[in-house]
């Protein structure tokens, strides 16, 4: 999640007409009317647009802790849920539109695909001070680096970042997905490559690595499950596949064409994820790495190693500008799906349903933004802007994960209840791999109540207080008061149907 994203390319909520009823045809009129050619997709093109809405620099000073043993930690969740949830989503995007709500609601009942709904809605309310956070120390470089580890510069860059991109979505601005999609190149591609060519570099010129590695590292050392913690914030770097499972069906043969495309977008995924913590792990002791200002940390060390530390700012404003665009187009897209499916259904209150003059939800964004900033105020209270960070992770995560367990479930039921629906790709072994990304997602939301030892998580039955409050709280208790309290006064109708999430 790397972070992490417009319809297309990069996780948001898209909305579909697809399930809009429409008039009988007229012949007449149909002979007139020129039936546009069908839109083909190559499966190339198609990984390359998955690589773009998974891949981020963001998480990589997570695994960046763990050294060579990364390799691993990036390959596992690879397999047993990257794989898992690519395939499964695509089937069930093949054959029903309208998203996750309409698959959960298909397969298990509407109140569960509510829930699944606000889950990729509810996960963006802690992804927010996540990702600025991550934009809070990236920015200090940019100033004074000492401002990095300062929680009241974050919770004040979060306030300030996450409000201006509420002013600049409720006026309904075009070109927020450019500017997100630009970001693959801008903040990813370039930095990478930079990052770890610079990496290679200065281990050639002789200079020791920061971490071993040796043969004997190649899997983590086991202390516990706390030492294996962090692993859960890969399950968040994956998450999104099924945005781009809608286009499975512009495949010419989807088959043939989807696993490879699959296949091809995670070799190119773990490459991007995999090289860059290496190339952290090489210049940043762990002891030392921050897991907000970790990518800065490291471009900063090579570029002094070579003389050129007046870089630095300028890839830091790189990432940056990447890191803004992705969270406008995520302000826009989640919101909006969970607004026109309660319009539909009346699963939330009217004032939640108002739209300004420019049709934008912004109520949901103001209720959304004073939590945001409640949450964002915990960084200047707690003192270790890593730890903090590493809450927000993990709450999101979980939240995240939640959507996915009932995803897999409706999975096997849509396949159960109706077999011959017509389905343009139908996943191999669905049921084995709904059951392996079932048990890979709920362990990974089990893992996540854990401190993790590499950094200082204060008391551990605090951790698991807010952390469990966050994730449960938001992710299950929220939507059941809602759906326990809704009228059907709060039913609004509109005729776009449901959108797709």
């Amino acid at each position: 999640m790397s972070r992490i994203l417009p319809p297309v390319t990069s996780g948001v909520v898209a909305v579909s007409s697809a399930d809009v009823p429409v008039e009988p045809p007229v012949v007449a009129e149909a002979a007139k009317t020129k039936v546009p050619a069908r839109a083909w997709i190559s499966w190339v093109a198609l990984a390359m647009m998955t690589t773009s809405s998974v891949a981020s620099l963001r998480a990589a000073p997570t695994m960046a802790v763990y050294g060579l043993a990364c390799v691993f930690l990036y390959l596992l969740p690879a397999i047993v849920f990257l794989l898992p949830t690519s395939l499964v989503s695509a089937e069930l995007a093949s054959g029903w539109t309208g998203g996750i709500y309409k698959w959960v609601s298909e397969g298990l009942s509407k109140p569960l695909g509510f829930l699944a709904v606000w889950c990729q809605f509810a996960m963006t309310i802690f992804y927010y001070p996540s990702l600025l956070g991550f934009v809070a120390s990236t920015l200090a470089y940019v100033f004074n680096p000492d401002l990095a580890s300062s929680g009241v510069w974050t919770a004040l860059v979060i306030m300030v970042t996450y409000w201006s991109g509420v002013w600049v979505s409720s006026r309904g601005t075009k070109g927020v997905a450019g500017l997100a999609s630009g970001g693959l190149i801008i903040g990813t591609l370039i930095p990478g490559v930079v990052l770890v060519t610079l990496g290679i570099v200065f281990l050639g010129q002789g200079n020791p690595s920061a971490a071993p590695m040796t043969a004997d590292n190649i899997f983590p050392v086991w202390a516990g499950l706390s030492s294996l913690v962090l692993i859960v914030n890969n399950f968040l770097s994956y998450s999104g596949m099924e945005m781009n499972a809608v286009h499975v069906g512009s495949l010419r043969n989807p088959p043939k064409e989807f696993p490879k495309a699959i296949f091809l977008a995670m070799g190119m995924v773990l490459l991007i994820f995999i090289l860059p913590a290496l190339a952290i792990s090489w210049v940043v002791p762990a002891e030392e790495l921050s897991l907000t200002a970790g990518v800065m940390q490291a471009f900063d060390a090579v570029f002094a190693n070579f003389g050129t530390q007046w870089l630095t700012p300028i890839v830091g404003i790189m990432l940056v500008t990447a890191s803004l665009g992705g969270m406008l187009t995520w302000l826009a897209g989640p919101s909006k799906g969970l607004l026109l499916i309660s319009r539909q259904e009346g699963y939330l209150p009217p004032y939640l349903q108002k739209l300004n003059k420019n049709g934008v939800q912004q109520n949901i964004l103001v209720v959304q933004g004073l939590v945001t900033t409640v949450i964002a105020l915990l960084y200047a209270f707690i003192p270790d802007v890593s730890s903090t960070y590493w809450i927000f992770s993990v709450i999101t995560t979980q939240v995240y994960l939640i959507m996915y367990l009932l995803m897999f479930v409706a999975a096997i039921q849509l396949r159960r209840k109706f077999p011959d629906h017509p389905r343009g790709y139908r996943a191999p072994m669905l049921v084995g791999m709904c059951g392996v990304g079932f048990a890979a997602s709920l362990a990974a939301l089990l893992v996540g109540f854990i401190p993790p030892s590499q950094f200082e998580s204060g008391n551990s039955f605090v951790y698991f207080l807010i952390v469990g409050g966050g994730a449960l709280g938001l992710g299950l208790l929220v939507p059941w008061l809602f759906l326990r309290l809704r009228k059907p006064s709060w039913r609004q109708p509109e005729p776009e149907g449901v959108p797709e999430s």
